[in-house]
């Protein structure tokens, strides 16, 4: 693993993890309701997305099963279409999708 690559990949989990420790406890409502929540979730998500984006092809292809255009493509509807966020789509990332890119993520530091 390049060191970048491996750079990327802890901001990744660091990230996921601070998102997922957010919404603990939370429900989908307060996404709506709390102004902190909902932009601190959207700029993790965001910054997933970005560390995603930097993640070297040559890592990328030998890890195909991480959702890498899933999250590179969901910093762009965050960064780009700011305007209209889905934010059940937004909580299911969260709630549904981070435990286990974590799990999987955490599997390749680990090697």
């Amino acid at each position: 693993m390049f060191k970048d690559d491996s750079v990327r990949i802890h901001h990744i989990l660091d990230a996921a993890r601070e998102a997922i420790s957010f919404a603990d406890g939370r429900s989908r409502t307060d996404l709506d309701t709390d102004r902190k929540l909902n932009l601190s979730v959207v700029r993790l998500l965001e910054i997933i997305g970005e560390a995603a984006r930097g993640i070297s092809e040559k890592f990328r292809d030998s890890h195909p099963d991480l959702p890498w255009n899933k999250m590179v493509g969901m910093r762009d509807r965050l960064i780009h279409g700011y305007f209209d966020v889905n934010l059940d789509v937004v909580w299911e990332t969260v709630t549904q999708d981070l435990p286990s890119l974590i799990t999987e993520l955490e599997k390749i530091v680990a090697d």
